[in-house]
């Protein structure tokens, strides 16, 4: 893996510096305006701009890059996102917090798109798997060591999105100085969203609950927790595990996949999650015993958007899985858009874990789905699934580094 990542190493420098920078914006976000007296639903509704913005970035950043180049794209997307962060410090008011956070979403998609399509150039076929792998684990460990950043707020109020400001700066450097030549950026085929249903609803309604579930965590679980005594610093502590079990848990949950009927572990990994969620809706929980929760709530839960995909594409045709994991990344960022809203609706209600309530919700939903969806149709035999790769939640350009797209794996009927 070493060998297959070091002629990538600047890129993967840089959406490393990136997220550290600015993964723990939306949780010191959603806990500043929680401080500031603002209602759950416009908290719900900031957060639901953020992931508004990566959809329509995922949607619209490729042409940009294409008509001014890689490096010069990157340099205004994180010369817009850097601003940003600073703005924050001007005014704390809800509408243009919102505004700034469209703005943060459609330029960290932009951020993706170059980065992504830059390691799908650079990337041999044999090398695929190690680069993916690499980027996602540089991408998922600046989150969570960003998440530490939040003990900087009781400093002074302007100080978190200095650094977070400094760093995003910083992440430019590797790329601006980089040797490695800037590639073209191709478009994954179209593939209708009506045609993703019907060749897999399990995976396109696993793919948007999935979304809502994740979207209305990452908004709105920090001001959750501290509803139910977290400091600062225990909150950091307990995003940090989430993001750390869902990293751990994706690759041992995909080799089952692998080996077994898919839909049923998409079925069991929603019922873990059910489960996991339902005990995060308690409030009598010690420090060792949420962070453990939350770390089991990551596994499950963002091992199912890549699951997902795998199911899906066990029905297509090699040369449709790029145009149709395209598909579902947009679905799943339409339910995280949504999912926000709605666990704000959920934590008005007249108990402390509404949030939790609302994703265990989600989560048992799909788990139905899924159930109905083992009686309705066959399973895909096992040796003719499609092997099981781990894929971030990020943009279409990101399937395209999936090093199984080329095998041919024949395509059956519904799922």
């Amino acid at each position: 893996m070493l060998t297959a990542i070091l002629p990538v190493r600047s890129l993967l420098a840089a959406i490393f510096v990136l997220m550290a920078g600015s993964g723990f914006l939306s949780t010191l976000i959603s806990i500043r305006l929680e401080r500031a007296g603002e209602g759950t639903l416009l908290i719900g509704l900031v957060a639901t701009a953020y992931f508004a913005g990566l959809a329509i970035g995922a949607l619209r950043a490729g042409p940009l890059v294409r008509r001014v180049g890689h490096i010069r794209a990157f340099a205004a997307f994180v010369s817009v996102f850097s601003a940003s962060t600073l703005a924050y410090a001007f005014w704390q008011q809800p509408l243009f917090w919102a505004l700034l956070r469209l703005a943060d979403g459609f330029c960290v998609a932009g951020v993706y798109v170059c980065i992504e399509s830059w390691l799908n150039e650079r990337a041999e076929p044999q090398t695929r798997g190690s680069v993916l792998a690499g980027y996602m684990i540089c991408l998922y460990l600046g989150q969570a060591a960003g998440q530490y950043l939040l003990n900087l707020d009781d400093t002074r109020p302007s100080i978190p999105f200095l650094a977070s400001s400094v760093l995003v700066s910083l992440a430019s450097i590797p790329v601006l100085l980089t040797h490695i030549a800037a590639p073209e950026t191709g478009d994954a085929p179209p593939f209708s969203l009506r045609r993703l249903y019907d060749t897999s609803p399990l995976g396109v309604i696993g793919s948007i609950l999935t979304g809502m579930m994740l979207g209305a965590f990452y908004g709105l679980a920090a001001v959750s927790v501290r509803r139910i005594g977290l400091d600062m610093g225990a909150t950091a502590m307990f995003m940090s595990a989430v993001i750390l079990g869902g990293v751990a848990l994706q690759w041992p949950l995909g080799q089952l996949s692998d080996r077994y009927d898919r839909r049923r572990v998409i079925v069991l990994t929603f019922a873990g999650a059910t489960l996991v969620c339902a005990g995060l809706t308690g409030t009598q929980h010690n420090g060792i015993q949420l962070l453990g929760l939350g770390a089991l709530f990551g596994g499950l839960t963002f091992a199912l958007y890549p699951l997902c995909v795998a199911h899906t594409n066990d029905r297509l045709e090699a040369d449709e899985r790029v145009g149709a994991t395209g598909g579902l990344v947009l679905l799943y960022s339409a339910g995280a858009a949504l999912g926000p809203i709605l666990g704000s609706a959920a934590m008005t209600l007249p108990f402390e874990s509404g949030l939790f309530a609302f994703i265990t919700l989600c989560a048992g939903g799909a788990l139905a789905f899924g159930l109905w969806r083992q009686t309705a149709t066959p399973p895909v035999p096992s040796e003719t699934q499609h092997a099981y790769q781990i894929l971030p939640r990020t943009t279409p350009v990101a399937a395209m580094l999936d090093p199984l797209g080329p095998d041919d794996i024949p395509a059956t009927e519904d799922s």
